[in-house]
């Protein structure tokens, strides 16, 4: 929403779509518009494009994963500048443990050189967080795709295509940027202890999306999956 994306759909496997919409409703409550859909198996984070193609019916978009926290000042906004992106956008955030993250080998000017997942050894700690912003080519792309080893999808697959057409950038993340993937009890642990400090301190909320609302009102030009 900080980032002037009003259209979400978000994507779940069927047993939890009751409780997403219990919570949050079709958006209205928040100036925004909400749509639900589901991924009956898990067959990878590539397949959220073509679950969503009606959705996004040929638009640009971005894609952010449920177990991602992104927090940082004026991070939404500076996020807003690639809702026009020609090709694809991703992000660097370094790391002590490459290993455990999808990682960017990047040459002496910055340029995207290769993408590894969980490479047991990397020159490169730059790790790639899980949101990521498409032209209107993704979801043709992704029907381009073949199942990985493990089954699925792989998003670093998709990415690969961009990079072959040399339509793929990458922006490290701003200095100070907070991200947790937090896909075990431990790091959802730490995103949830990094949340109550950060409001305890400053006394403003983290994320609030009716807070958001109120500062921007109605916007629907965007898409967000």
């Amino acid at each position: 929403m900080w980032a002037n994306i009003h259209e979400i759909a978000i994507i779940t496997d069927p047993s939890q779509t009751a409780q997403f919409e219990k919570l949050l409703g079709d958006g209205t409550t928040f100036g925004i518009s909400l749509t639900y859909l589901t991924q009956n198996n898990p067959n990878g984070i590539a397949e959220s494009l073509l679950i969503a193609r009606d959705f996004l019916n040929e638009s640009k978009c971005a894609l952010i994963l449920g177990d991602n926290i992104f927090h940082g000042p004026g991070l939404g906004r500076k996020l807003s500048m690639f809702n026009e992106i020609e090709g694809a956008q991703i992000f660097g955030y370094n790391v002590k443990n490459p290993q455990a993250y999808g990682v960017a080998t990047l040459d002496s000017s910055g340029k995207i050189l290769e993408l590894n997942e969980k490479p047991n050894s990397s020159s490169s700690k730059i790790a790639i967080p899980g949101i990521y912003f498409f032209d209107e080519q993704a979801s043709m792309y992704a029907q381009l795709l073949t199942p990985s080893s493990r089954g699925e999808l792989e998003i670093l697959d998709l990415l690969r295509i961009y990079l072959e057409k040399k339509s793929l950038n990458l922006e490290m993340l701003p200095r100070g940027t907070a991200w947790f993937d937090s896909g075990t009890f431990e790091d959802l642990s730490d995103a949830s202890s990094y949340v109550r400090l950060m409001q305890e301190r400053s006394g403003e909320r983290v994320g609030d999306p009716r807070e958001v609302a109120l500062y921007f009102g109605l916007n629907h030009d965007s898409h967000v999956i």
